[in-house]
């Protein structure tokens, strides 16, 4: 296994809108990140990834980019971002920024010019298209609802927009694009910024023809990710990107590729393949996801669970790395997903971490998720700001489903859930902001904030530092191997990490039942230590057979 410095650390996801608000308008910013920095540090994470901070008209919540080189008025300024960089790196924090250059802003300068004629040095800088028939070049559905065409009068043609109409899409075939692109990537870098998460990568490269889908039931619109997604030129365009700016420095990639599997996966990040370092895969948190109007409160597939991320382990191991999370700016909160957050909140919380943390990959924190914050608990529409969210609940009430309904699914599955303002003590607006936020704080504030965490020390928080702490120091914990057991258990799971003389013994019960757990007779060791309960009472630890509490998970040290 090679070693390297972004395996070793731990990633701490800033939305920085909901942070920290530093001058009271409501909206958090990049000095408020400067002021909880010491906070991030003492968590025990070694990197921050920010969510976009670029100039952005906030469509899509900055993911609709209108200049690659300034800093959004609400957070600052670029003399503002310096400092941040700097005051990071003072402290051994590296830092991640969010790369988005499927597309940007209908308001970014390139497409202000290409949407003006087909004959100007940026015309081809989107993907333009005629209409048939005279409607949409394809059938293809826009990812936030409706056409991804959107027709502009002044060409008489339409352009292509995946996500939001005020989100064109980029044309990579064009070298210039591309050209344009790496310069943006330089700029950060010379900056001395330590690496990218790619915000949908594996789309850049679309299919010429740009068939027909096939259409989704009941919807006018057709699934073209077929065509867009994973295509084989996405992977020149990475290896180009590699070779000519990123490999020049000493910096980690990692794109967010949906629809891969640990195949597809590897085509990505395999050290020969020269493209990117780590992909985020979402097929675990598929698991809880569902459409609007098909969506169902059932229980975690524990066995499923296991298969998932037990194939990510096995097929990853020795040939490229994982990145572990359970939630981010654009799912519902880990503990809500897929723990309990009514009676086992805490145990829950914990109970997760320690599952996905001490596999082999890079954790990436979520704000918040350290402090077990919860989904938010909206009960009026106009609580909700996401576009993606109130695009669905327009499209579904048009087709007769009710409001009811609908509030409830939201509460569930809502991107919201995750941005809601971080919650730092139990004063006006969650010691967030002294002005109104720009989303409403979760109620529990009162109860679920840092300053309450920091003073109990059986928090969710302080297990964290315990929990991280355990990684940093056993080398087992990164770079051992991984092996499931008790495979058919329906509410236990539990791995094994070795290297060399090292193992460590991984129990999680994923249920508010009470499982037996017996380690198998052929894990051989002559001695244990209990490294990480998130149980304060011990409880017996007789390895040939033990009740496990609800949501209770265990760390063992094994001696050979």
């Amino acid at each position: 296994m090679n070693k390297a410095w972004w395996k070793e650390c731990v990633v701490y996801q800033i939305y920085p809108r909901s942070f920290k608000d530093s001058n009271g308008d409501g909206i958090g910013d990049i000095n408020g990140i400067i002021e909880k920095l010491d906070y991030v540090k003492n968590l025990g994470a070694d990197m921050i990834w920010l969510n976009p901070v670029y100039k952005s008209p906030n469509d899509d919540n900055g993911y609709d980019i209108s200049d690659y080189e300034d800093i959004m008025d609400e957070f600052g300024t670029m003399e503002d971002f310096d400092n941040l960089l700097l005051q990071c790196h003072n402290r051994g924090i590296k830092v991640m920024m969010d790369l988005v250059v499927n597309h940007t802003s209908d308001e970014h300068k390139w497409f202000i010019e290409s949407r003006k004629s087909r004959n100007n040095p940026y015309s081809d800088y989107y993907i333009w298209r005629h209409g048939k028939h005279n409607e949409e070049p394809n059938n293809w559905a826009s990812f936030f609802g409706g056409s991804a065409w959107e027709y502009e009068e002044n060409r008489d043609e339409y352009y292509l927009h995946i996500f939001s109409k005020k989100q064109p899409d980029l044309n990579w075939d064009n070298p210039k694009v591309r050209e344009s692109v790496y310069n943006v990537i330089k700029f950060w870098l010379d900056k001395g910024i330590d690496g990218f998460r790619m915000d949908a990568i594996n789309i850049i490269g679309k299919q010429d023809d740009m068939p027909d889908g096939a259409i989704i039931e009941g919807y006018k619109y057709a699934d073209g990710t077929k065509y867009f997604m994973n295509q084989p030129k996405v992977h020149k365009f990475l290896h180009e990107m590699n070779k000519n700016v990123i490999s020049k420095y000493d910096a980690v990639t990692v794109g967010e590729t949906s629809n891969v599997d640990t195949n597809e996966a590897l085509n990505y990040i395999a050290d020969n393949r020269e493209e990117m370092n780590m992909i985020f895969q979402f097929q675990h948190i598929a698991l809880r996801d569902a459409p609007y109007d098909k969506w169902e409160d059932k229980p975690v597939d524990v066995i499923k669970l296991k298969e998932i991320l037990t194939k990510w382990q096995t097929d990853l191991q020795g040939k490229g790395w994982n990145s572990l999370y359970w939630n981010n700016h654009d799912k519902p909160r880990a503990v809500s997903n897929f723990g309990n957050d009514r009676e086992y909140r805490i145990e829950s919380a914990k109970m997760l971490a320690t599952c996905m943390y001490l596999m082999q990959g890079t954790p990436f924190i979520y704000q918040g998720e350290e402090i077990g914050m919860t989904n938010a608990d909206f009960n009026e529409l106009s609580d909700y700001k996401d576009i993606h969210t109130l695009n669905c609940y327009n499209e579904l009430i048009n087709k007769g489903m009710t409001h009811e309904h609908l509030i409830n699914v939201m509460k569930h599955l809502s991107r919201d859930n995750s941005r809601t303002p971080m919650q730092w003590n139990k004063s006006v607006n969650a010691g967030f902001s002294e002005a109104e936020p720009w989303i409403k704080v979760n109620s529990n504030y009162v109860s679920i904030n840092v300053e309450a965490e920091k003073a109990n020390s059986n928090s969710v928080l302080n297990y964290y530092k315990k929990l991280l702490t355990l990684r940093k120091e056993n080398e087992a914990a990164i770079y051992g191997d991984y092996k499931l057991i008790l495979e058919k258990d329906k509410q236990i799971f539990s791995y094994i990490r070795t290297l060399n003389n090292e193992i460590m013994l991984i129990i999680c019960n994923f249920t508010y039942r009470t499982p037996f757990f017996r380690l198998p007779k052929d894990i051989k060791y002559s001695g244990k230590e209990l490294a990480l309960c998130n149980y304060e009472n011990r409880g017996n630890d007789n390895l040939e057979g033990f009740k496990l509490r609800p949501y209770e998970c265990r760390v063992y040290k094994l001696n050979l």
